[in-house]
């Protein structure tokens, strides 16, 4: 089965922002705040595929399925991106989620 994780997004996006980085600006802490609020604007995208079709379509139906995939992808791109923009490495992500996910799993 193949693996696809932040490892690799990460590997594409720096490859991404480096053909960009004359227009874009390149990947640094200055351009976090950028990349976080271009992040938010791709979640509303979302929320709008959600928000416009039923879930039925969002499972069945290729056309709206398409779309809801791409726009989390582009969600996934500026979340790798503020990751790389605060040298926060796969690793330290993994750590740090399965530490929260012990205590959240003794919340209650």
């Amino acid at each position: 089965m193949d693996n696809f994780g932040f490892n690799e997004m990460q590997e594409i996006q720096k490859e991404l922002q480096e053909k960009y980085k004359d227009k874009w600006g390149g990947l640094s802490p200055e351009k976090g705040a950028s990349k976080l609020l271009w992040l938010y604007g791709e979640l509303g995208e979302v929320g709008d595929v959600i928000k416009k079709n039923s879930a039925e379509a969002i499972l069945n139906n290729e056309t709206v399925r398409s779309h809801f995939i791409e726009e989390l992808c582009d969600v996934m791109m500026y979340f790798n991106d503020v990751m790389l923009c605060y040298s926060v490495s796969p690793q330290e992500l993994k750590e740090v989620y399965l530490k929260k996910h012990e205590k959240n799993m003794s919340r209650w």
